[in-house]
């Protein structure tokens, strides 16, 4: 079973249709026990950095999170904001400490015009083609769906495993262990993110 963590920060309907449209069984939940039966956790958000880490922690979240991924060592999946709290600190808004999963901060995205900022459409993703995330999806036609106006500064350059360049080079996917983060939507890039979502299922780490 995949379990959607629900602190109520974004909509969770399109990305649990997508794992439902996989044949996955998969539940939303902020319930304890039901993320502890979870065999693959999935942590979405949308919105500002701080108010997702209240949320979380307001509903006692942050100590069950922290099982799941570090003792537990179950496949835990960040989406958009939820790759962001993957980080140890974010600037937006002010400063914030995240879950620090992985070494690493959030900045704001730094354009030259004419791009703006937030980054919001379709961008090309630059990973390794012998990656197993990244099975079945040719380079060159990698494209995903972006909407984020701050960005994950790794500070281990072997976290990340894929890029977009967005006036520069933007982390796109990090992976550390059993923990994996996108910062696009996959359950909003067609048939390029349902590979990526599947890949991700078949995973055993």
């Amino acid at each position: 079973m995949i379990a959607i963590v629900d602190y109520g920060m974004g909509n969770v309907r399109s990305l649990r249709n997508a794992f439902e449209y996989l044949g996955e069984d998969v539940r939303v939940t902020s319930d304890a026990a039901e993320l502890d039966a979870a065999d693959r956790v999935v942590l979405p958000g949308v919105g500002a950095f701080g108010d997702a880490m209240v949320a979380i922690r307001e509903r006692g979240l942050e100590p069950v999170l922290n099982r799941q991924a570090l003792e537990l060592k179950k496949p835990v999946l960040g989406i958009c904001l939820g790759m962001q709290l993957f980080a140890k600190t974010s600037i937006e808004h002010g400063e914030h400490r995240g879950l620090g999963w992985i070494d690493a901060d959030i900045r704001r995205l730094d354009v030259p015009a004419p791009l703006k900022v937030p980054h919001v459409g379709w961008n090309d993703l630059h990973f390794s083609s012998t990656d197993w995330l990244f099975d079945g999806i040719r380079p060159g036609q990698a494209n995903f769906y972006f909407v984020h106006s701050f960005h994950m500064v790794c500070h281990d350059a072997t976290d990340r495993i894929a890029t977009t360049d967005y006036g520069s080079d933007v982390t796109a996917v990090v992976r550390r262990g059993n923990l994996i983060a996108a910062q696009f939507h996959p359950e909003k890039s067609q048939d390029n993110g349902l590979k990526m979502l599947g890949n991700w299922v078949r995973w055993n780490p």
